[in-house]
């Protein structure tokens, strides 16, 4: 199992009976898995707090409750989580939040260790998918004996790095047969809140001695004391693979800090290391404790502290050059891969916004969080901003009202997916209206969460099961959230003169107006494949139209230069479709002037489609 599997396997044994998520890559798996699994109840909630909140409701009626979230999900979570950490818990809930070491998928890299002392909570950091399983079972049990929930801190490589597992079956679980009233527990006015602050701090030690003396705590002896490490999750694995014969701390309670464990270490070795991704957390509390270490003087901070990064950064250590080896170490040679940028997929109903986009003068584009976000690389650039889920509008808003002069007659256009809308982006549609923002908001629903894998939401008319449920109507909701009816508009993004008129007309009149495009995303059932299109190669002029539109089923076969009749010198690309990833969307068609892309013609000759096989095999 990969550690998100894992995961869900550990949930369902503990008998959890509600368990609710937002996708968000490297977390989402966790849910789906989740739902294959009979007696509880699973939901994609419309945002990360909503999911905790759930998963809150769930513990108050004695039940064991599940949510899980990326690292910037918890940002969005942390205000039902502050107050839930006064409060405390009755059934044990554990919150699962994947953070993002090195970049994979996310806008940034930050470290959600930092929850555990903000929230003064528990955390737990597997190193495998063993122990992600072992440690979410532990998970509840220690939250339903100490009142508290449990962050449980996985990584991208641990929730995506599979293992061979051994495993149990469900337990059913309830500490309690409903939900007990208690106001002055449950209700956070001050005047309640204030009351429970003492009984947090207690709590705090308790759980520093009972998680001292965990198993998941280790000091693993080393025949070589030159140096000692101290580290948890998958940086463990990373230190035992390129110092095996090092003493090693391993955390699997990163907090509350051992600093028994820690002190015993440091007296046996000549020097200390902490290896942790990505912020001096340990460091900085073992510096505290007077305990003289090294960590981030040495190493990156930020990134997957791979051996290779390890041997590098620790050679001053070692008395080696930063280039020498380990020795005893198997040494993988570095290989050069060709590099591929992200890129929409053939016919994505997006693509066409921004071929539209970019068409456009004097205007600024603040995007948001979702598959859209790549309108912001080649051939497009026609994105200027991506701050969070639902920024966009606030900040396209902001824009609007810091207008100089000069700036009067600047276009402001918001870009934000359909799931995002829902997650954050209603707020700022409200505060855009509100506020009489002069803002042309683009709502692309492709009626998925596309770039998390193609997950369900309000908007699809499905739940996490794929039972019907309803679907918003999204022309009735902005319009409810204050937008006037004739300044709303459903357009289908494959159809660009529409599109293109559409948006010229509404970034031209003052006022918020929002253009809906209704086409699905081409990884989804909901997507009917067309017939596919073909380049009549003796037609085209290598005008570069189509390639503009960015679709990677077209690509360049030979440029030429060329002089224009005004004597400017322009460049020619001449293209061809792969008409196996084609899918007929008919958005290159309509760009050619020529008229040279037209649908594969099937009763073409064998000699031509072997010609076309070789050709795109050179």
């Amino acid at each position: 199992m990969s550690g998100n599997e894992a995961v869900a396997r550990a949930v369902w044994e503990a008998g959890v009976r509600v368990a609710a998520a937002y996708p968000g890559t490297p977390s989402t798996e966790m849910l789906e898995n989740l739902a294959l699994y009979p007696d509880l109840y699973a939901e994609w909630s419309v945002n990360e707090k909503v999911s905790l909140e759930v998963a809150i409701g769930a513990s108050l009626t004695g039940a064991r409750g599940f949510c899980a979230m990326k690292h910037v999900g918890l940002n969005v979570a942390s205000d039902a989580l502050m107050t839930l950490t006064l409060t405390g818990v009755v059934g044990g809930l554990v919150i699962a939040v994947a953070d993002d070491v090195g970049f994979s998928s996310s806008q940034n890299e930050q470290d959600s260790r930092f929850w555990g002392r903000f929230g003064h909570l528990p955390i737990l950091e597997p190193s495998d998918s063993q122990e992600a399983y072992a440690m979410t079972l532990e998970a509840f049990a220690l939250s339903e004996t100490h009142h508290v929930p449990v962050i449980l801190r996985m990584t991208t490589r641990i929730c995506h790095v599979k293992c061979l597992m051994t495993v149990g079956e469900r337990q059913p679980h309830r500490v309690a047969d409903g939900f007990t009233k208690d106001p002055r527990r449950w209700v956070m006015v001050p005047g309640n809140a204030q009351h429970h602050v003492p009984k947090m701090l207690a709590r705090d030690k308790a759980l520093a001695a009972a998680t001292a003396s965990s198993p998941f705590n280790r000091l693993e002896p080393g025949s070589d004391t030159h140096l000692g490490f101290i580290t948890s999750g998958a940086a463990y694995m990373h230190v035992r693979e390129t110092f095996p014969n090092a003493p090693i701390l391993k955390l699997g309670f990163s907090h509350p800090l051992p600093t028994n464990l820690v002190r015993e270490l440091a007296n046996k070795v000549e020097k200390l290391v902490v290896v942790e991704e990505t912020e001096p957390l340990l460091e900085t509390e073992i510096k505290a404790q007077g305990i003289a270490v090294h960590g981030k003087d040495l190493l990156p901070a930020h990134g997957e502290l791979s051996p290779a990064v390890l041997r590098k950064s620790l050679a001053s250590l070692l008395g080696q050059a930063d280039t020498a080896a380990t020795p005893g170490v198997h040494q993988r040679p570095t290989l050069d891969v060709f590099p591929r940028p992200p890129t929409m997929c053939p016919a994505c109903p997006h693509m066409g916004v921004f071929y539209t986009l970019s068409q456009l003068r004097n205007v600024n584009i603040s995007g948001d969080i979702g598959c859209y976000t790549l309108g912001a690389g080649q051939p497009w650039n026609s994105l200027d901003t991506c701050i969070s889920m639902g920024a966009s509008m606030g900040v396209a808003l902001g824009m609007d009202k810091a207008r100089g002069p000069g700036d009067e007659d600047k276009k402001i256009v918001a870009v934000i997916g359909d799931s995002t809308f829902l997650h954050m982006g209603m707020q700022g549609l409200l505060d855009i209206a509100y506020n009489r923002g002069n803002v042309t908001i683009l709502l692309l629903d492709n009626r998925t969460v596309g770039m998390t894998g193609g997950q369900e939401n309000p908007g699809t008319g499905h739940d996490l099961y794929g039972k019907p449920a309803p679907r918003v109507d999204f022309p009735k909701l902005v319009e409810a959230l204050g937008i006037a009816s004739d300044r709303i508009h459903v357009v289908d993004p494959y159809q660009l003169p529409v599109l293109f008129k559409t948006l010229r007309q509404e970034t031209k009149t003052p006022g918020p107006s929002v253009i809906i495009t209704n086409q699905p995303c081409v990884l989804t059932d909901y997507y009917k494949v067309l017939k596919p299109y073909e380049v009549d190669e003796p037609l085209c002029t290598g005008c570069g139209n189509c390639v503009e539109v960015g679709c990677p089923a077209i690509y360049v076969t030979r440029r030429e230069k060329a002089i224009k009749p005004s004597g400017k010198e322009v460049e020619l690309a001449f293209a061809r479709i792969d008409t196996v990833a084609c899918t007929g969307c008919n958005l290159c068609e309509k760009t050619c002037a020529p008229k040279a892309i037209r649908h594969v013609q099937t009763s073409q000759p064998p000699a031509k489609t072997i010609n076309l096989v070789a050709a795109s095999g050179e």
